[in-house]
């Protein structure tokens, strides 16, 4: 991939922003990775986001949990999937957009879009194992709507407990229709017609959320696989609209001086009295051809008479997802590589902190490899490993050396692929120099990782 078909984002831009060092604290994206769609639900302390695999979904969903908002971990979900959610009128979209709540039950609720279909599920722990509740059906099938997409379906459990559904897109990127209904206590049947509460500019990923009485209907339109996709929303007085487009709207949009393109398809959530939103983004630097998108929180704030502030994204993100002074022991290690596959993807990326860059190797190269040196012997016990993709298994090795010429294995996975994020190796040592090598594998993903991080006592 050339510096040339980066399309709108200058060369020079790009690397203003990828060169550095991530400032200790930052925190957009804060997944290692491509998502889209996220969804996100807090239990017992922990916060689980969801999220459509990108390019274009997978077979199942992408699914992180984390204890503090920080550090995050890839966790593998049971349902829903694409041979488990299919039925004679599915089309071959793949697994896509999530929507978990709590019900008044207090049972976790999911609607997934699959095969063109919103398909309903029910847990009683945010990882499950969650159970299709609706006997094999699609809870909206592909043909509900002719005309429409029946994808995108969010729930909102309002403060009295009752639960309403929303959804609808256009085809071929061109405006399409909101429905919205209210379900019945079993969360799968709907209690009434569905009603058309189209706002103005609407094309998919409907949002609800309500504030200080009134209801928001926030939701997306463009195109995301170019610069126009954007955030806009209206204002209703009853979780059924009629909803109006508010005049501030779009509030989220492309910022290419800030390396921002596409920003959309969110979740709204609170935490300790704040608002914040959810979305996803396209990877820098933007490349039409890659749908790699990725997931950020901003702030939301509204203003005093009751409209969304324009949200300004940022790559440092609100405190509540920056990171910790780094505790790392190689923060200021030196790295190398066999390769790299363009100067977005040099060896340095994979110890910067910045889950934006990362380092990947030449997709034409057979064998390759990243070695560290830390600068001096030195004692560790833990690595971390994000590799670009959490849901594909990476054969490796890790070496340890003194010299850099004698070198001793202290994990293979050369046999036994592994897949997750980050994947954990406990192996203690001294050693002055580290270094990943990844054996030849035609069927395997080019070696790539957002973060290598290792722990000294």
């Amino acid at each position: 991939m050339s510096p040339a078909s980066f399309a709108g984002i200058s060369t020079a831009g790009a690397l203003a922003l990828l060169s550095p060092a991530r400032e200790p604290g930052q925190g957009n994206p804060i997944l290692p990775g491509y998502y889209a769609d996220p969804s996100i639900v807090r239990h017992s302390g922990r916060e689980y986001i969801y999220a459509t695999i990108d390019p274009w979904g997978a077979d199942k969903l992408g699914c992180w949990e984390s204890a503090d908002f920080k550090q995050w971990s890839f966790r593998n979900l049971n349902w829903p999937t694409k041979t488990a959610c299919k039925s004679a009128k599915s089309s071959g979209a793949m697994v896509w957009a999530p929507s978990v709540v709590r019900g008044a039950d207090e049972r976790f609720y999911m609607y997934v879009s699959v095969g063109g279909e919103v398909w309903v599920g029910s847990a009683e722990h945010p990882l499950g194992p969650w159970h299709d509740i609706n006997d094999g059906k699609p809870l909206i099938p592909r043909d509900y709507k002719p005309g429409y997409h029946m994808i995108d379906a969010e729930a909102f459990v309002d403060e009295d407990g009752a639960a309403y559904l929303y959804w609808g897109s256009g085809h071929d990127w061109k405006n399409g229709r909101c429905w919205a209904v209210r379900l019945k206590p079993d969360m799968k049947s709907f209690d009434g017609e569905p009603a058309d509460v189209t706002p103005g500019n609407y094309f998919e990923a409907p949002f609800l959320t309500k504030h200080e009485g009134r209801y928001y209907l926030m939701y997306s339109q463009g195109v995301t696989i170019s610069d126009s996709y954007q955030v806009h929303y209206a204002i209703g007085t009853s979780p059924l609209g009629p909803f109006l487009e508010a005049p501030n709207s779009p509030v989220l949009v492309t910022d290419r001086s800030l390396d921002v393109v596409s920003p959309g398809h969110h979740a709204v959530f609170m935490r300790e009295g704040k608002s914040y939103i959810l979305y996803h983004r396209h990877s820098v630097p933007f490349a039409p051809e890659f749908i790699g998108r990725q997931v950020c929180v901003d702030e939301l704030r509204f203003t005093h008479d009751g409209l969304i502030e324009k949200i300004r994204p940022t790559h440092q993100g609100p405190e509540l997802i920056r990171r910790p002074p780094d505790v790392r022991l190689n923060s200021r290690a030196i790295l190398s590589a066999s390769s790299e596959r363009d100067q977005f993807s040099a060896a340095r990326h994979a110890i910067d902190g910045n889950n934006t860059t990362l380092w990947s190797a030449d997709p034409k190269e057979s064998e390759s490899w990243l070695c560290m040196d830390l600068g001096e012997t030195s004692a560790f016990y833990r690595q971390e490993l994000c590799f670009e993709y959490a849901w594909r298994p990476y054969a490796f090795v890790i070496e340890a050396s003194e010299d850099g010429n004698s070198w001793t294995t202290l994990a293979d996975f050369s046999h036994e692929p592994v897949a997750g994020s980050p994947i954990v190796v406990k192996a203690s040592g001294r050693a002055r120099y580290l270094r990943l090598c990844f054996p030849y594998n035609s069927s395997g993903p080019v070696a790539a990782m957002f973060e290598w991080a290792v722990f000294g006592r």
